[in-house]
């Protein structure tokens, strides 16, 4: 008999929809459940990196990533002024077979990714959330936002950064700023950007961009955090277009199209990881919710994606769903994850503190990494 016969997902982001897919796939019941009253995303780009662009392929969509998104295989290194200084072949972490990159719109990605778990046979529902869970030996009962209630054998918690399962598991965890803040921007593609490049140093940290379709981009300038809350849309634009002009080349030409105030955002860079396990009883959590680290790798989507692949293919074949199963799914994943999300943090941390660290050795060693199969 199948140690998951039904599963409940929370959380209807990148992890949580690869599970649905994987679970209902195999012929567990699964219902997933978002706390957006609609299928959303954030309307900026999102660069995907080989590895997840392996895990997608496993998943049945990398035809609709690869028709959605860009590919490019290699970036681009410039000066302030918009010289380019290099542009070198970028690591194929999924395989020769697949491109080193592929940018998107992350609402296109969301889309292909809720539209697979629903034809997997997952029950989507949104504008839920869950109040309470207990648990025994055999199951979990949830009680949900709407007053219903159901019992499954395994819950997921994919519920991001500041996950309410983790919270009702009573688990502590310190989701830590790094000191960074990041604008973004998703606005038409100019010919001149046809890869990321990535320029450091001047009036920001690093300003980059990323082609995420034929028509479209995101740029992004990352800065010392600050509270910028308080602005509006319009002077929000204001803010990015006056730190933008301090870089030419292709900056040149996206400064030019950023006319609309309502594709800007602005968040802050964090950093968490929880030490295993992973799980409380049948209650797992995967994805953001467990570890989350800047965007200076592009690695975070990758990673959260590989927690699902991961933990259906340990808990899909295990007999007895019991603590066996759940560390060695932690045991796959924790240091994979710690390397990821340590690097990611150091990267940002040598440009806080103006140090020339060892890039190509921190870069390579993590390359190195996922370039092997989760």
């Amino acid at each position: 008999m199948p140690s998951v016969r039904n599963v409940l997902i929370v959380g209807g982001g990148a992890a949580g929809c690869a599970a649905a897919i994987l679970f209902a796939r195999d012929g567990a019941a699964v219902d997933l459940i978002e706390i957006k009253p609609e299928e959303s995303a954030l309307g900026s780009g999102i660069t995907v990196q080989g590895n997840a662009l392996r895990v997608l392929r496993q998943l049945g969509v990398w035809d609709e990533v690869a028709a959605a998104g860009y590919a490019f295989n290699t970036v681009g290194l410039r000066t302030p002024d918009g010289t380019l200084l290099v542009e070198m072949d970028d690591v194929r972490t999924g395989g020769p077979d697949l491109p080193a990159t592929v940018g998107m719109y992350r609402p296109a990605l969301a889309r292909i990714l809720t539209d697979a778990a629903a034809a997997a046979g997952a029950k989507l529902r949104y504008a839920t959330t869950v109040p309470s869970l207990t648990q025994d030996a055999d199951g979990v009962d949830v009680a949900f936002s709407d007053g219903t209630t159901s019992r499954y054998d395994l819950v997921i918690g994919a519920d991001g950064v500041r996950s309410q399962v983790r919270s009702l598991l009573g688990i502590e965890l310190e989701t830590r700023p790094t000191g960074m803040g990041i604008w973004r921007v998703f606005t038409s593609r100019p010919a001149s950007v046809t890869r990321t490049d990535l320029y450091y140093h001047g009036a920001c940290y690093i300003a980059g961009y990323c082609p995420t379709a034929d028509d479209s981009l995101y740029a992004y300038l990352v800065e010392d955090i600050q509270d910028r809350t308080a602005l509006t849309p319009a002077q929000q634009l204001e803010v990015m277009l006056e730190l933008a002009s301090h870089y030419h080349g292709p900056w040149d030409d996206i400064r030019d199209r950023m006319t609309d105030a309502g594709t800007i955002n602005y968040t802050r860079f964090e950093s968490h990881l929880l030490q295993p396990p992973w799980n409380r009883g049948r209650v797992v959590l995967i994805g953001d919710a467990v570890h989350t680290c800047p965007p200076t790798l592009a690695q975070g989507a990758a990673i959260a994606l590989e927690d699902a692949v991961v933990l259906g293919d340990v808990l899909l074949a295990a007999d007895v769903l019991d603590q066996e199963a759940f560390d060695a799914f932690t045991a796959r994943r924790y240091d994979r994850a710690k390397t990821v999300v340590d690097a990611s943090v150091q990267l940002g941390q040598w440009l806080l503190d103006g140090v020339e660290g060892d890039l190509p050795g921190l870069m390579g060693k993590v390359f190195a990494l996922v370039s092997q199969p989760a």
